[in-house]
């Protein structure tokens, strides 16, 4: 099982498009790749993902850039880790039933389960409901994902 830094950086930059969207406007990469210190061609890779997984819509043109295809609270953070990781998975046979020597090892439905429950909580969680815990936080500062100027 590993959530790697494409992953964590798809989220927070839905996050950054949920924050700053507004009605019709597409939000350029350059500026979501500056405010979340991502580099922007490899957001570009993350975004071309997400688009595909129909979570972003693009649009070209001096205008265009990329917006949220559907309310943030129809997006679900597991779609989106989804869209450009691989399989999320704590079993070392993928789930086949052959982590020891072509068979089932002792922690297999341990590990199976695991996976479930990541799976299923991440699912359960969209865009909205993070960003309103965060706003229900107030230790938490949220000026890391507003749009300056």
């Amino acid at each position: 099982m590993n959530l790697t830094t494409k992953g964590k950086y798809a989220v927070t930059a839905a996050l950054d498009l949920a924050i700053n969207e507004k009605d019709t406007s597409f939000l350029k990469i350059a500026d979501v790749a500056k405010r979340q210190s991502i580099p922007p061609s490899y957001l570009e890779q993350i975004f071309n993902h997400l688009r595909k997984a129909d979570i972003l819509t693009a649009s070209r043109g001096p205008k265009g850039g990329f917006k949220l295809s559907r309310p943030s609270e129809d997006i679900m953070i597991g779609e989106i880790i989804t869209a450009v990781e691989r399989r999320m998975d704590a079993t070392q046979c993928s789930g086949e039933g052959t982590c020891n020597a072509g068979s089932i090892c002792v922690a297999h439905n341990l590990w199976t389960e695991l996976n479930e429950s990541i799976n299923s909580f991440l699912m359960e969680k969209s865009l909205k409901d993070v960003l309103n815990s965060r706003r229900e936080n107030p230790k938490e500062k949220d000026n890391f994902l507003i749009a300056t100027g």
